[in-house]
């Protein structure tokens, strides 16, 4: 009987090193540190989604200093996470990398404003302060200045800590939807934020780029891996509890409150599910037609640009 007992032991440690063996291995690079924005791929990872369709995925954290899309260009890492203005930029510098996928519906920036300041529309931003990061200059504000008739003159460096915001009542920040009333509460501050997507800042966030190189040579993994992570944020809204503590396990940093409230939000204004019909995932040659008008209206890209370059809709299709 205790030999039986072994045999089966062994046979069954057997069995799972070969279904290990049998994954194909994934590097996922995220753009920041882990926080409940990526809760669909950490819901995957937690669940067992990804080892489901065949793939051992590792993920990786981000952060302020690193280049993920050098990393990507490199081969270092299988995909990255970006949006559709930072792969279009990228594109049009001759780096072939290629979005596959849009995990955020509508890009999550806003502006940050004091309650009773007036400032209702980027139009009432004229010649007050503004504290913006440099990738804000190569993203929405050229196209806001021409827009709203504001001027660069305005700009301040960005304050993380946000303090300068709090001080001076009349001024304005980059904030991001998920986060701005957790930091308001926190710091004390009665305000609101003005969401970028309200007024005419139509891209995709959280899109996920490959190389044009792993799309022709590994197209079955790029769409395995694009199908478990749609099933992972959806995973994640229906229940994100496994998915905060892995994040919360690779990034100690994270407190719960905050990726409740991200959570919250993620949910209530419909950013990875918006409903009517648009699918987890899925992105329209609409929508980047749209982006790219944007970019060229500004002067970012040149009109003959061949922007539907910089992504595909052809592992969308069967989400």
């Amino acid at each position: 009987m205790m030999r039986v007992a072994l045999q089966a032991i062994v046979l069954a440690a057997v069995s799972l090193g070969a279904a290990a063996q049998n994954l194909t291995p994934v590097t996922m690079q995220l753009n920041w540190h882990a926080q409940a924005d990526f809760g669909g791929y950490f819901a995957a990872k937690a669940d067992g989604i990804y080892e489901k369709h065949g793939l051992d995925v590792t993920i990786k954290q981000g952060g302020p200093q690193m280049n993920i899309h050098q990393l990507l260009a490199a081969g270092n890492v299988d995909f990255v996470m970006g949006t559709s203005v930072r792969t279009l930029m990228i594109r049009n510098q001759g780096v072939p990398i290629v979005a596959v996928a849009a995990f955020y519906q509508f890009d999550p920036v806003t502006i940050l404003v004091h309650e009773g300041a007036g400032i209702n529309s980027p139009a009432d931003l004229k010649g007050r302060q503004i504290y913006l990061p440099g990738i804000a200059r190569i993203n929405y504000w050229p196209l806001f200045k021409l827009r709203f008739g504001l001027d660069d003159a305005q700009v301040r460096p960005f304050d993380p800590s946000y303090r300068a915001f709090a001080l001076d009542k009349a001024s304005s920040s980059q904030g991001y939807l998920t986060e701005d009333g957790y930091r308001l509460k926190n710091l004390g501050i009665a305000g609101k934020s003005l969401w970028l997507k309200d007024f005419g800042w139509v891209p995709y966030s959280s899109t996920l780029d490959a190389t044009e190189k792993t799309i022709a040579e590994k197209p079955k993994m790029v769409e395995a891996f694009v199908k478990a992570t749609a099933e992972g944020y959806r995973r994640y809204l229906e229940n994100p509890a496994s998915a905060h503590a892995l994040i919360r396990k690779t990034n100690p940093n994270m407190e719960e409150e905050q990726a409740q409230y991200a959570y919250s939000v993620m949910k209530s204004r419909g950013l990875v599910d918006p409903g009517n019909g648009v699918k987890i995932g899925s992105m329209t040659d609409a929508r980047w037609e749209a982006t790219f008008k944007l970019l060229s209206e500004s002067g970012m890209l040149a009109a003959d640009f061949d922007y539907k370059k910089a992504y595909t809709l052809r592992f969308v299709k069967g989400l």
